[in-house]
């Protein structure tokens, strides 16, 4: 098991940027597949963004281009910077861990089923 944190969360005006951080309880360089996940209220919790051991990445159509999802395996802390925030990306954003398995597509790695190991979720807030 992989024990995640999250931080790095709060409120932003629309525009804005911030990055979030997730900790984790075991080298990140073992880890085969990390994602980003958020939830608005109201809605199912959506793949972000996804990065594998070979630093492999995948982004949801809704953040490409602003978000940016990336590794430090010397902090063992999963980053994802997000630039020109707009109101719609206020939600729970989730880091979640795969040790041992990663999809063969990006669409198969943003999806909820394949991560069994979750934070508790840090908050984002957008303003218009």
């Amino acid at each position: 098991q992989v024990q995640l944190v999250e931080s790095g969360g709060g409120w932003v005006q629309a525009g804005g940027s911030l990055r979030l951080s997730c900790a984790a309880s075991r080298y990140i360089s073992s880890i085969r597949c990390m994602a980003w996940f958020r939830q608005a209220s109201g809605k199912e919790r959506e793949g972000v963004a996804t990065i594998d051991s070979d630093s492999n990445t995948g982004y949801a159509d809704s953040v490409m281009g602003r978000f940016t999802i990336s590794r430090d395996a010397a902090k063992n802390t999963l980053f994802l910077q997000m630039n020109s925030l707009k109101p719609e990306d206020t939600a729970m954003y989730y880091c979640a861990a795969n040790r041992f398995y990663c999809g063969y597509t990006f669409a198969g790695r943003l999806a909820r089923g394949q991560y069994n190991n979750w934070g508790e979720g840090t908050q984002v807030t957008v303003s218009s």
